[in-house]
């Protein structure tokens, strides 16, 4: 192995190690095998796994079909099907429960070449009671969900990128708490097929990765786009509008701090910044979001409504009862507002090239029972548009913040890059 390589592999981002294993310079299994080894010593720390078999990542490695993604590394969360992995989509009604097939995500990522090495934890059918995942910057404080195992098995060096999901924050929240990179792309754009669904409106898979190429990388290669080297500079500085969202009074003083900090450095680098507000319609998001997503996900479960009631959680049987006495008239309008506020969002963003918002309320919360508000997520979800958070320092305990751009629905390419210029320019 070449004298460059002889350091800690995990340093490695997945672009450069796929750029090595293509020209014959570093082994498939040489990566699996630095991954699975730190696994092995932190594993019962951060519990970020919800089924993990050492032998059979290493076995996989040598035999990874040619591809993009020959020999890298992922984590799977634990509401896509895999073929070979128990599917327990973090409930114990699904226990130990053995899928025939993979889902799309997982198969492309496959066929593409990615090593699985395991399945992460996800909250209680990636909505409710959080797993035992623990933030790896301060195990006492969750790192977010529902895409728990996922953010912390990133940010903990586990391994280099991962699936994640996304119905309110559960990709961008736990990316931010982490500190790590996570994209949530257009609705859609990765299909869902083998997925354990819950609001048919919402739900969206994504990635999350220690780097924006990394995600562009692992998720063009799965969906078969071309999302570009979001590290390849742009021509121009992009044109950026500070939004604070309809839900800024929830902002801990760390995000207040953090946005004055982010739109002077952004000033600094020489792009234009103006304060860009959503309409006083998009408001009605923060009432339509729940009833459809609490609607949807009550109808999703109806086997285990009917079955195994006392398998889920009193949270979750909760918001379940609320979604499922919504009236028709309530529904219908919600959707509604969910179709006028998806049509005028171009509108809304005229003149920009994306927006600028938090990622969250602040700091990861501490202790396990909570994975935090999606206060500053539901609204982007709702509107199917692309959203990228990226780290942006630290907040008063030590723990990591983000920063989120967010752009036009199918922009994905653009996003990922604008993401990348923030970045740039914050460092």
């Amino acid at each position: 192995m070449p004298h460059d390589l002889m350091g800690d592999l995990r340093g490695l981002t997945a672009v450069r190690a796929a750029h090595l294993i293509r020209d014959r310079k570093l082994r498939p299994e040489a990566l699996t095998g630095a991954y699975l080894d730190h696994i092995a010593s932190r594993e019962a720390t951060v519990h970020a796994f919800a089924h993990f078999d050492p032998a059979q990542a290493r076995a996989a490695a040598p035999a990874a079909p040619n591809g993009p993604l020959q020999g890298i590394p992922i984590g799977v969360k634990d509401v896509l099907d895999t073929a070979d992995m128990p599917s327990q989509y973090g409930s114990p009604i699904w226990t130990n429960w053995q899928p025939k097939a993979d889902s799309a995500p997982v198969a492309w990522a496959r066929e593409a070449g990615a090593v699985v090495l395991g399945k992460t934890v996800t909250t209680e059918f990636a909505t409710r009671k959080p797993g035992p995942t623990v933030n790896p910057a301060n195990p006492g404080h969750t790192p977010g969900g529902s895409s728990s195992g996922s953010a912390a098995g990133v940010a903990d060096g586990m391994f280099p990128v991962a699936f994640g999901t996304q119905t309110a924050g559960s990709i961008i929240r736990p990316a931010a708490y982490c500190g790590v990179v996570g994209y949530k792309p257009s609705y859609g754009m990765i299909s869902r097929i083998g997925m354990k669904i819950m609001s048919d409106s919402l739900d969206t898979v994504g990635v999350l990765a220690r780097s924006v190429a990394d995600c562009a990388f692992f998720a063009g290669a799965v969906a078969g786009r071309d999302l570009g080297d979001p590290d390849v500079a742009p021509g121009r500085a992009p044109r950026i509008g500070i939004c604070r969202s309809p839900t800024w009074d929830v902002a801990a003083p760390e995000t207040h701090a953090l946005l004055a900090r982010v739109e002077a450095a952004l000033a600094r680098a020489g792009t234009t910044v103006t304060p860009r507000e959503l309409p006083a319609a998009f408001d009605a998001l923060k009432t339509a979001h729940p009833i459809i997503m609490n609607a949807e996900s009550a109808r999703a479960l109806g086997w285990e409504l009917a079955t195994h009631p006392h398998g889920l959680s009193e949270g979750l049987r909760e918001r379940m009862a609320f979604g499922l006495n919504q009236t028709e008239a309530a529904l219908t309008e919600a959707y509604d507002v969910f179709a006028s506020t998806r049509h005028g969002f171009p509108e809304a963003m005229a003149d920009l090239d994306v927006l600028v918002t938090p990622s969250a309320p602040g700091e990861a919360p501490a202790g396990l029972e909570w994975t935090g508000d999606p206060a500053f997520n539901f609204i982007w979800t709702s509107l199917h548009v692309p959203c990228v958070t990226v780290p942006a320092g630290a907040g008063p305990n030590g723990l990591p913040l983000g920063i989120q751009i967010v752009g036009r629905r199918g922009g994905d390419r653009a996003v990922l890059a604008w993401a990348r210029w923030v970045q740039a320019a914050l460092d």
